[in-house]
């Protein structure tokens, strides 16, 4: 399993910066929200994309991927206007090349409130439309060595695949090797998911594991049992990224990494 620290703590900082903080601090690699750099990946040059790359190299971390995929307002994976779902679809086949281009290889689908079942869509038809544009973008992300990984989120998130048996449905059903799930330890722990049932039963589509504890913070802070959770994807031979993911950044960027690493090393290592 490899150390990883996603960058949306580090608000104000360069991305340079963070790379070369996250080095510092023991993490193998850095995952990234595209909303924290851009507004668009479309705007980010070939430059752009070559510089962030050569930043993570020269610090010597690897971009993990991506994650908060669908931040803007005008991208919806399941609304009722064929419009916006095409341009959706069309803004992650955009985030998989980006990703290709930095370097990274995962793209976490999260994004609760971009893919829920809104007025003027029923679930079924929602299914059919998430589908269809999961197969496509993961076709393409093949071509470019990437991974999808779909997060099921709790419903105070999203409306739309709250549990790992409904993302793992949907995984099948899709069925391309490069699409995945994603654990996400907070939001499952909220949905009153078995976690370490849900690893062994599924672990065998699992992409990628965001740890975040009950508190929203770094895993260790609250009162999660991490350690029959990391048991459990040691048990199954799980080797992707265990990647630090929190939604309160206090007490600061430093002290979230700092104690992030020295728990997750003496848990997971």
């Amino acid at each position: 399993m490899k150390f990883c620290i996603c960058n949306d703590p580090f608000q104000s900082w360069k991305m340079e910066d963070i790379f070369k903080y996250a080095a510092e601090t023991g993490y193998q690699a850095v995952e990234i929200g595209p909303s924290t750099i851009c507004d668009s990946v479309t705007e980010l040059s070939q430059k752009d994309r070559e510089r962030i790359r050569s930043s993570a190299q020269r610090a010597g971390v690897e971009i993990a991927g991506l994650h908060g995929l669908f931040r803007s307002p005008s991208l919806h994976l399941n609304s009722p206007d064929v419009e916006t779902r095409l341009r959706t679809r069309q803004y992650l086949c955009e985030l998989v090349k980006f990703c290709s281009d930095i370097g990274g290889s995962d793209l976490t689908i999260g994004s609760g409130k971009n893919r829920n079942v809104v007025e003027g869509v029923n679930y079924e038809d929602a299914w059919v439309f998430a589908r269809d544009a999961f197969s496509e973008c993961s076709k393409l992300a093949q071509q470019y060595r990437t991974n999808l990984c779909l997060e099921p989120l709790c419903y105070e998130t999203t409306n739309f695949i709250n549990t790992p048996e409904e993302a793992v449905k949907m995984v099948e059903e899709v069925n391309q090797a490069n699409f995945r799930w994603t654990l996400d330890v907070y939001g499952m722990n909220c949905q009153g998911v078995d976690i370490v049932q849900a690893i062994r039963k599924f672990g065998g589509y699992l992409g990628h594991v965001h740890v975040n504890d009950d508190n929203k913070s770094w895993p260790g802070s609250g009162g999660i049992d991490f350690k029959a959770i990391a048991k459990a994807l040691k048990d199954i031979g799980y080797g992707g990224y265990i990647s630090i993911e929190v939604f309160n950044f206090e007490p600061g960027p430093e002290t979230i990494a700092q104690e992030g690493i020295k728990y997750i090393k003496s848990v997971f290592g």
